[in-house]
């Protein structure tokens, strides 16, 4: 249920179409045929979006709302995600058991997520169903009963959750890097939120999370698939015409929160019976609306990822895969660039049973950091372009993809990018941006770092440091 948000979109047509291979001369064709986004906002501020597709029989629609763990405090660090949970347990007019024989009648799925800035509650249906499916998720967003037995049996599923998540290295990891990048701050804290938290929300702090963040001004209803704009626009306003509005309504894509303080630390905890290492290192990143975002996607795909179990890195463009599979350094490593409304983290997470070589593994890595300051290659750059615009275009496959994509586009930046759009920004990107960005966001910038396992074998933080700058090769 947990999702880490890690990645966007936006476009322009392929080059040379002509001249390329017939699966890319496909997708190009895709790109320049896309439908519209239809773009509507009710009397009280709640948008309304729409991609058609007219042959689609079957439909996603959502509701993306602009409020996740982010959202909260300390002491009710948990509540979006305990909220998502509550959700299903049954409304004034569907006890629990009555919603799930709905659902499944309709043979619909139902779903939902919380992030750390974004909560989504989602429904795949037939076209013909769709304002069933919008009636639903608004009785389960503005009438869910809340009942005290409900949330104290939903306490348990929580916290086996959690113990599940913690069984997740990558989950683990990357919670501590959030938790030393972003310390003391909202973005610092778990989804889930922690123990003593999930046993002790209670039915007020519930209410009190959807009274203030489940307003119209911040929500997004999303239809993809066999939908009418028109129709959806009607049943939107018949199912969250009442929704209230916030008491000072901020415009989709402004920034809505103090800005976030990115903090260089660490954090290590060693554990010798995990017989692998587990590091992420990250620099501060770039928010979803900053001019740099395309180019540092670009640099984290010049870097990509690689897993041992694949082979075939010295094929792969990724210098980076080559040397570390040449020197048996990693079992595999995945770059990364999360983005949120004011900040993100951008950087690599490294998964290695060389123990005794770990200071060889960060320096080669961050030795190639450093020379995107200095000479990336015009080769790599137009692959890694290539490979950005396949994953993020392909990516768009299927209607709850589709609605996925508007919906966040359009809550993190008040607009929605066609796939052409998106071609233009990733085409745009030259060696030259990727120079400029190295050394604004990585040349001898402090790092967070989060490390997991068999870890005795990393050198201390200062060590690392000295290597963002280094030009020992």
């Amino acid at each position: 249920m947990v999702s880490r948000a890690l990645s966007a979109t936006l476009g322009r047509t392929l080059r040379s179409v002509a001249r390329r291979p017939a699966s890319l001369r496909s997708l190009a064709t895709a790109v320049s045929q896309s439908p519209l986004t239809e773009v509507t906002t009710l009397s009280n501020g709640l948008t309304v979006a729409t991609e058609t597709h007219p042959h689609a029989q079957t439909a996603t629609v959502g509701v993306w709302i602009d409020a996740g763990s982010r959202a909260e405090t300390d002491a009710t660090n948990g509540t979006a995600h305990f909220l998502e949970h509550m959700a299903f347990k049954g409304t004034g007019k569907r006890g629990q058991h009555a919603l799930e024989l709905e659902v499944e009648n309709l043979g619909a799925h139902l779903n939902a997520y919380t992030s750390r800035e974004q909560t989504v509650y989602y429904a795949k249906s037939f076209r013909k169903d769709v304002p069933q499916a919008v009636d639903i998720i608004s009785d389960i967003l503005q009438n869910s009963k809340l009942e005290t037995s409900a949330i104290e049996r939903e306490r348990d599923v929580i916290l086996r959750e959690q113990q599940e998540v913690d069984k997740q290295y990558e989950e683990v990891v990357f919670d501590h890097l959030h938790a030393v990048a972003f310390q003391g701050q909202p973005l610092g804290r778990t989804i889930l939120g922690p123990k003593k938290n999930i046993l002790s929300i209670k039915q007020d702090d519930l209410s009190s999370y959807i009274k203030t963040n489940y307003t119209a001004d911040r929500m997004v209803l999303v239809g993809a698939g066999g939908v009418d704009h028109a129709e959806l626009v009607k049943a939107a306003e018949k199912s969250f015409g009442s929704l209230p509005v916030s008491p000072n309504p901020i415009p989709l894509g402004r920034q809505a929160h103090p800005k976030t303080k990115f903090i260089g630390s660490e954090v290590r905890i060693r554990d010798d019976d995990i017989p692998t290492a587990h590091v992420a290192i990250a620099v501060e990143g770039v928010s979803w609306s900053s001019p740099d975002y395309y180019p540092m996607l670009v640099m984290q795909s010049i870097f990509g990822n690689w897993d041992r179990a694949l082979g075939s890195a010295s094929l792969l463009s990724s210098r980076l895969s080559d040397i570390i599979s040449q020197n048996n350094l990693a079992n595999s490593y995945m770059s990364f660039s999360t983005s949120y409304s004011d900040t993100g983290l951008w950087g690599i997470y490294l998964v290695s049973e060389n123990l005794v070589n770990l200071d060889d593994l960060v320096h080669f890595t961050l030795r190639e950091w450093t020379r995107m300051s200095i000479a990336p290659t015009s080769g790599e750059v137009e692959r890694a372009k290539s490979q950005l615009k396949a994953s993020l275009l392909l990516g768009l496959d299927g209607t709850t993809a589709i609605a996925e994509d508007i919906g966040r586009q359009l809550v993190t930046s008040g607009l929605r990018y066609t796939p052409k759009q998106l071609e233009n920004a990733i085409d745009a990107v030259t060696p030259e941006d990727i120079k400029r960005v190295a050394k604004k966001y990585l040349w001898d910038k402090d790092i967070s770092l989060a490390a997991l396992g068999s870890i005795e074998g990393l050198l201390d933080y200062n060590r690392i440091r000295a290597d963002t700058s280094s030009l020992i090769y």
